[in-house]
């Protein structure tokens, strides 16, 4: 989410700006790390829908992983920066990035610098981003910095793209059952039960528990739909607050199995940012800072804040995370190892490859039992609604 902030340098100069972050609570504590005194915070007011006639004008992920790759070639082939931004400014497809890519080259051409153009659009690049960006600019690897920036979104962009399809499949099916149930009990079985009452059969036990379920949704389901359509509104504008948020990732991670898939995505994507970060000359403390910023999960946002923290106080990051059940103990024992060694960078870089081969072994195991028990579940709701309804018609016409 996009905050609009003011504050107070050390030097007591008042200073303004957005910042990208999960929370308020995150974006309040990676102020305050930055050494701010902050005045006011609140979200900053998005573009409304019709605004320039930009409908569904969003960059998304992907489109900054291919914006990456392409500036990254154009850096190795040793073409300036300036033609470098008028080629992709030209070429990108996403009307919104393509002005945001005019915006950024008019203002290298002002005279500021890369990161400082890329800063005044942190709705479309990270803080992590442009900390990379800047530190690329300050060992003059800017190249190198935009070939790593690209291979490592070019990474996250896949893992965060296979755990959601791995989810996609049972939640399809899952609603197209819940559709067909309502249509059943609304359309189906009332004039089964107009039958089955003209006949004069006995009805069997699960027929007539059917026709009470029917006859429920149709004298109810108008309140029930209000009802539905209230929890939905209610439940939206809780998980925006920093409580539903921190529900929400706690619910991920604790659903059997698919938390497990979660815990493996996050760990994977925190390492593997900090591994790049720590790679490119950033400072631990900003490095945990970004990490913090794209965890993706309020829980291990805030575990990595207060990380910060301690590390400030003279703590080890090792010794931190091992206080939080979040975080695997292997984890926290092979850093400590890497902090112990001097060798962190490659103990952060094993364990990113580790967890995603985790990641990708949990979404290979998922899927081929998703299939399955869908298919059981399935055949379990057929067989109970054949069984409900041609017993009863079958005997109604043994009887004739």
């Amino acid at each position: 989410m996009l905050y609009k902030y003011t504050a107070l340098t050390p030097e007591g100069e008042k200073q303004s700006g957005t910042i990208e972050a999960a929370t308020t609570e995150i974006a309040i504590k990676s102020l305050q790390n930055k050494n701010l005194i902050i005045i006011s915070l609140k979200p900053a007011e998005r573009k409304k829908f019709f605004k320039g006639m930009k409908i569904f004008g969003g960059v998304k992920s992907r489109d900054i992983v291919i914006f990456s790759r392409q500036l990254s070639t154009l850096f190795e082939a040793k073409i300036a920066a300036l033609t470098s931004f008028k080629l992709l400014a030209s070429e990108t497809e996403n009307q919104t990035l393509r002005d945001v890519i005019g915006e950024v080259l008019n203002d290298i051409q002002g005279g500021i610098s890369l990161s400082q153009a890329m800063a005044k659009h942190s709705s479309v690049f990270s803080g992590f981003y442009v900390s990379m960006v800047r530190s690329g600019e300050e060992s003059g690897k800017l190249d190198e910095a935009f070939s790593y920036m690209a291979d490592y979104l070019e990474r996250s962009y896949e893992l965060g793209s296979k755990a959601k399809n791995a989810l996609i499949y049972p939640v399809f099916i899952i609603s197209t059952l819940i559709i067909v149930l309502v249509l059943m009990l609304t359309f189906v079985v009332p004039h089964l039960t107009e039958i089955l009452t003209e006949s004069g059969q006995k009805i069997p036990i699960y027929t007539a528990i059917l026709i009470g379920v029917s006859n429920f949704f149709r004298q109810f389901g108008v309140f029930l739909l209000i009802a539905l359509v209230f929890a939905i509104i209610f439940l939206w504008r809780y998980l925006r607050t920093e409580n539903g948020k921190m529900f929400i990732s706690r619910f991920q991670i604790s659903i059997p199995f698919i938390g497990n898939l979660y815990k493996k995505f996050y760990i994977s994507r925190i390492t593997d940012n900090l591994e790049l970060s720590l790679s490119s000359g950033v400072s631990a403390i900003k490095a945990l800072e970004s990490a913090a910023d794209i965890a993706g999960g309020s829980i291990y946002s805030k575990i990595l804040l207060d990380s910060i923290n301690d590390v400030k106080g003279g703590g080890s990051l090792s010794a931190s995370l091992s206080r939080y059940e979040e975080i695997p103990p292997i984890v926290s024992q092979m850093i400590k190892i890497g902090e112990e060694t001097g060798k962190l960078n490659f103990i952060l870089k094993t364990l990113s490859r580790f967890y995603r081969k985790e990641v990708d072994n949990t979404i290979e195991t998922m899927v081929n039992m998703i299939e399955p028990a869908m298919i059981l579940v399935l055949g379990v709701f057929a067989a109970l609604f054949i069984l409900s309804i041609i017993v009863p018609i079958y005997n109604i016409t043994a009887g004739v």
